[in-house]
């Protein structure tokens, strides 16, 4: 008999098909009645492929190897109790780092331009009684990077040929990195036009991006999240647009996506987007092979591509 793998949550199709043709694979997220499918199934399960996977499905499964994960973000896998039980973690780096890059600039040129309000004044007939408004560039402002990953960059590399000076908050300077670092990030913050998020979601970031941020990038500020909703203090954000007292946020993800904040609707200072920052055909294929990956290098007794515990 093949190994057996757990498919925690809905992935990619090809990814799916995948797992299936190569293993004997359970779909956890179609079941009616978890636990019992578990009580069946749970013991023969030696790897998982998605997140989702807390300290109690861990229970569940007390013959799991490994977890093959669906994103390079696996704050949804309790990583401390696999560590403690043995059970390896990867994730899916470095082929979501373009995807995530454009459309963090997309984001960008779509909230200093007003794009999607533009986009509605023409299609509104309004063009033919008067010039839409000024608005404005990104050239010449200054971005301060919340996290300089590999996806932060990416970002960067970008942001310079738009003609913009970077600098970067972090948690350690990083050597052979051409720019001006902070290690506060109300003290970035101070000095940016534009904060972009992209640092890993967890414990550790949980609203980091609180009031005295958001004071200080200020009514002149714009603000964008491409990491986690938790990153970021959602009502504090979200009262501060209302106010004026934040210039604008253009955002791919939120607190309890997707629902959200229904006043962010009716605001024109923010670009609201349905967390599709690696949502191409291209990216989520990668993706989906690297998770195969990663299972097949696991059962075949192979070190891991991209481990991260």
């Amino acid at each position: 008999m093949s190994d057996e793998v757990l498919i925690t949550q809905k992935l990619l199709q090809s990814c799916e098909d995948a797992i299936v043709a190569g293993y004997t694979a359970h779909r956890l997220y179609e079941q009616g009645d978890p636990d019992a499918f578990l009580k069946l199934v749970g013991p023969r399960i030696r790897a998982c492929a998605g997140g989702g996977i807390s300290a109690d499905l861990m229970d569940k499964l007390p013959n799991l190897q490994m977890i093959s994960n669906f994103g390079v973000g696996y704050d949804s896998i309790d990583t401390d109790e696999a560590k403690k039980r043995d059970i390896r973690v990867t994730n899916t780096p470095n082929v979501l780092n373009d995807a995530m890059a454009e459309i963090t600039i997309g984001l960008m040129i779509s909230l200093a331009r007003r794009l999607p309000q533009a986009d509605r004044f023409v299609r509104e007939g309004k063009w033919p009684n008067g010039a839409y408004p000024l608005q404005n560039e990104l050239t010449g402002k200054t971005v301060g990077i919340v996290g300089l990953g590999r996806i932060g960059k990416e970002i960067a590399d970008r942001c310079l040929a738009m003609k913009m000076r970077v600098i970067y908050f972090g948690r350690t300077q990083q050597a052979n990195v051409p720019f001006v670092y902070y290690d506060n990030l109300a003290e970035m913050a101070r000095d940016a036009d534009w904060l972009v998020v992209i640092t890993p979601g967890g414990e550790g970031t949980n609203k980091i991006v609180n009031r005295e941020v958001l004071e200080a990038l200020g009514p002149d500020g714009n603000m964008v999240n491409v990491a986690r909703g938790t990153v970021v203090d959602e009502p504090v954000m979200v009262e501060m647009l209302q106010s004026g007292k934040l210039g604008g946020a253009a955002l791919d993800v939120f607190e309890n996506e997707p629902q959200m904040p229904e006043v962010l609707f009716g605001l024109d200072n923010v670009v609201l987007s349905p967390h599709q920052g690696s949502a191409t055909h291209q990216t989520r294929y990668a993706m989906g092979a690297l998770v195969v990956a990663n299972l097949d290098a696991h059962f075949a007794g192979n070190p891991l591509l991209t481990p991260v515990v």
